[in-house]
């Protein structure tokens, strides 16, 4: 099981990279459905780490600090990606929940990304720490940036 979680983990990491070495065509192109396809990728990989840390801190799933920190430094790398190149101008669409507030107040869009990247890189660091009240506390106020993001940006 644990070869299975390391080996998605991997792929996602994998596509995500494809798609972050890709970024900038959308911006270019002018292509919204790229631009919109990128920023959901990337955010299916903070989603995707975040679910399994949390699901281990809620006790569906067995706590297992290596596999808690393989997910907090996925979800740390991931968070260095340019996601802001998937929301290039005029970049709304009905494919996305991305609401056109992003565009109107797009520097707090952007200090909440890096509110996010930082918080990303604490929940790394108290994972290497090993102690699970650490880890849960940092898994939280990662949650929390997240959150501050989505209540105002997300539909």
């Amino acid at each position: 099981m644990k070869s299975r979680h390391s080996l998605i983990a991997r792929t996602l990491g994998l596509s995500a990279t494809f798609l972050l070495l890709h970024s900038t065509v959308p911006a270019l192109a002018g292509e919204v459905e790229k631009a919109v396809e990128y920023r959901q990728g990337v955010m299916n990989v903070y989603s995707w780490n975040m679910k399994a840390m949390g699901d281990m801190m809620k006790g569906k799933t067995e706590f297992d600090k290596a596999r808690f920190a393989a997910h907090a430094e996925e979800l740390s790398n991931a968070s260095k990606f340019k996601l802001m190149n998937g929301f290039p101008e005029d970049s709304e669409s009905d494919e996305s929940d991305a609401l056109a507030e992003i565009w109107m107040d797009f520097e707090d869009f952007e200090s909440k990304y890096q509110d996010f990247g930082s918080a990303a890189q604490a929940l790394e660091k108290a994972a290497q720490g090993g102690d699970k009240g650490t880890m849960g506390a940092a898994l939280k106020e990662a949650g929390k940036s997240c959150k501050a993001c989505h209540k105002k940006y997300k539909n």
